[in-house]
């Protein structure tokens, strides 16, 4: 794979983000390590994971993924080939700073992955959510201490609305504090209205990288989801088949024409249309098996006609 410069950073990415959400929920520690190689294997060096990941799994009481990726890094010894980053912000203990984004739960749970990953640095850590309850400044006076403490290299948010954004890019400029170079929120074929407009708009203009997550939509871009098929075995299962509309089915038609014009699966072809978009850096992909990630990979590659994304957007126009 090739490389991308990571917003205003001196970060070089690859232009697919391995998802770790499922490790220690629908894959277990062998499969991960399997899926962890194989992407590596094929140039990947881009992974994203969360202390939270993945407590809604029974007996997962967070961290697993962290801890997972961590042992990884360890055995394979090439953390210094890797671009590490994680998130900050649900509740990891009991106790009024259990979650959040205040000083005193940031910087506890930076310690916890660091222990977890087995790392020195992390190279982006970000706000999972916002936060209400916590001043920004106050956030952004703990991740200035991670990165003067050589802790942390980089920060960045997840799932934060364009005023949002704006705000922590005020405060860091009047206050002299660390500038969030990165964003990630929900973006893709079926769900892109979160996204577009003064959101990208707003990245544009600030060269904040763009790392959108659930690019597939829960598996319902692989075209897997079908009326007249079987619901496929997937924990996500329930929640994608709300995407089995006619609007959806017209976007997974249209996909997988272009997938036949190219010969090669819908979900590249899905995720192709997202790496041609101007404000996208690296889609956060998730794969179970090396085979699921055999049907992503070859997106990087991909490199769709005007024409078609101009077919893609029209038919995904609204979502």
């Amino acid at each position: 794979m090739d490389r991308r410069k990571f917003g205003r950073t001196d970060l070089e990415v690859s232009p697919l983000c391995l998802g770790t959400m499922q490790f220690g929920w629908t894959a277990d520690e062998p499969a991960s390590v399997a899926v962890m190689d194989a992407f590596f294997a094929a140039g990947g060096n881009f992974l994203d994971t969360a202390d939270v990941y993945s407590q809604w799994a029974p007996g997962n009481p967070g961290g697993v993924a962290e801890s997972i990726v961590g042992r990884w890094l360890k055995a394979r010894g090439n953390r210094d080939s890797i671009v590490v980053a994680t998130k900050v912000r649900g509740r990891m203990w009991e106790g009024p700073d259990g979650e959040g984004l205040s000083h005193a739960h940031i910087l506890r749970a930076a310690e916890d992955s660091l222990r977890r990953l087995q790392i020195d640095t992390i190279d982006l850590y970000q706000c999972h959510h916002p936060d209400p309850e916590t001043p920004i400044e106050e956030t952004l006076r703990a991740f200035d201490e991670l990165i003067r403490a050589g802790k942390v290299r980089y920060i960045g948010l997840s799932n934060y609305i364009a005023p949002m954004v704006e705000e922590a890019l005020r405060v860091a400029g009047e206050k002299e504090l660390p500038r969030c170079v990165s964003l990630q929120p929900r973006y893709n074929l079926v769900h892109r209205s979160e996204f577009e407009g003064p959101l990208a708009g707003l990245c544009l203009r600030e060269r904040i990288a763009v790392i959108p997550y659930s690019p597939l939509q829960g598996g319902f871009l692989t075209g897997k989801y079908r009326p007249d098929r079987p619901t496929p075995q997937s924990a996500r299962a329930a929640q994608t088949k709300r995407y089995e509309t006619e609007a959806g089915m017209r976007v997974i038609d249209a996909v997988d024409g272009v997938a036949t014009a190219h010969q090669t699966t819908l979900a590249a072809v899905a995720i192709a249309w997202l790496l041609a978009k101007p404000a996208i850096t690296a889609p956060i992909i998730g794969a179970n098996s090396p085979q699921q990630l055999s049907e992503i990979l070859p997106a990087a590659d991909l490199r769709l006609t005007p024409e078609e994304i101009a077919s893609l957007d029209a038919v995904s126009a609204g979502t």
